[in-house]
């Protein structure tokens, strides 16, 4: 691949990002602190990130891959997207946020997607050059959580605009990406595929039956942490708190570099107890944290999301692949998106605010996350026999 070529892709990457990072870590806060949104609707909106990942799997499948070049969909969703993110930082209800918030995730959430196949189409040797390239996007969400942190503008809509102006520089910077025609347009589509529910007969076997059922109990106490810790870390003093917490995304960057090393020792089944074991001691920090002499905890908590999310989810879309049939191994990546992304994190963003209303005071809220994380823990260390090892190859 080109230099100039491997810039275009990773600005493209990069811009993605930043339009995700600017609103997503603060939303819980403005819902909170501004809006004054109870928890039970705060989780509500939260949830409409996950609708949208259950949903998007049909566009991307029946409109981007089969009628319209990629980089024009690109284009015309970010334009419709920087709109209707305008829109959510004037209105003040619930039902007018919850509604706006639900046609802003169904634009952006497949740009994640089509934003892949775009980078994977130019590339001849993706194995090399599409980590090079992703790693931007998640340069793009630290640069944007400073830039949020530093304004000081955490509890405002100010964040909505800021993912609207980038929004705008993506839809005109995606026209000048390389032209992407659709390769679909002659196959059929149906339902079961877009979903991947062809791949339902590797639920067959127990060991990925417990596997998957896991997966989907693991994304309700994470979606605890991204619902709410940003709110909690406003509320209890900490500055800059934004900015603070990309350094998880820069421990992720770190853990990815590391996770072929990891692979190649330990079993599939410990990668998966480490990181739930990671999640539950993150919780257990940040309800022992404070701002003066307890920052440190908030540190470590916030440091851990690398272990947390790389060691489980990373791990679950390699161990997918894996254990797939050739035949089936797009559709079996469809169905661990749509029951983790999508299902999973529904579910955990209603209970995260249920339960946010709940227990009133933080220190319980996250005792009960930590205790949740827990409780998985000990479900797949009993069920989950496999020894298997994510194989290098």
């Amino acid at each position: 691949m080109s230099p100039t070529l491997r810039i275009r892709l990773s600005l493209m990457m990069f811009l993605n990002y930043v339009i995700w990072g600017a609103w997503y870590v603060t939303l819980g806060t403005y819902l909170t602190r501004t809006l004054h949104f109870s928890g039970t609707q705060t989780g509500a909106v939260f949830g409409t990130t996950a609708l949208a990942s259950m949903i998007s799997p049909f566009f991307v499948g029946m409109i981007a891959d089969r009628f319209f070049a990629t980089e024009r969909v690109l284009a015309f969703l970010h334009l419709l997207g920087a709109a209707l993110l305008v829109a959510v930082s004037r209105t003040q209800t619930f039902g007018a946020t919850y509604t706006l918030m639900l046609a802003y995730c169904l634009c952006y959430f497949p740009t994640m997607a089509l934003t892949n196949s775009l980078a994977l189409r130019q590339m001849k040797d993706a194995g090399g050059d599409f980590p090079l390239v992703r790693v931007f996007g998640t340069l793009g969400w630290i640069a944007i959580g400073w830039v949020v942190g530093l304004l000081q503008v955490e509890a405002s809509a100010t964040p909505f605009l800021l993912a609207a102006v980038a929004s705008v520089v993506m839809a005109l910077f995606s026209l000048t990406l390389p032209h992407t025609p659709p390769l679909g347009h002659d196959q059929p589509v149906t339902a079961a595929r877009l979903l991947g529910l062809d791949a339902l007969v590797m639920l067959k076997r127990q060991s990925y039956l417990v596997f998957i059922i896991a997966s989907i109990l693991a994304c309700i106490p994470l979606t605890f942490y991204f619902s709410f810790t940003n709110a909690y870390l406003n509320d209890v003093g900490v500055f800059n708190a934004a900015g603070k917490m990309t350094l998880g995304q820069g421990a992720e960057v770190v853990a990815m570099l590391v996770m072929p090393w990891v692979f190649r020792r330990v079993t599939v089944k410990s990668i998966l107890l480490i990181g739930l074991a990671a999640w539950s001691i993150r919780y257990g920090l940040l309800a022992a944290g404070n701002p003066g002499s307890g920052m440190w905890m908030f540190y470590i908590a916030i440091l851990l999301h690398g272990v947390c999310f790389d060691f489980f989810f990373m791990t679950g879309q390699l161990y997918t692949d894996q254990e797939a049939p050739p035949e089936l191994r797009s559709t079996a990546q469809g169905l661990y998106t749509f029951v983790t992304y999508g299902l999973g994190m529904f579910v955990g963003s209603l209970l995260s605010g249920v339960a946010r209303d709940y227990f009133p005071d933080w220190r319980t809220f996250w005792l009960s996350s930590a205790a949740g994380a827990f409780v998985i823990l000990l479900l797949l260390a009993l069920f989950f026999r496999s020894k298997a090892k994510i194989k290098s190859q």
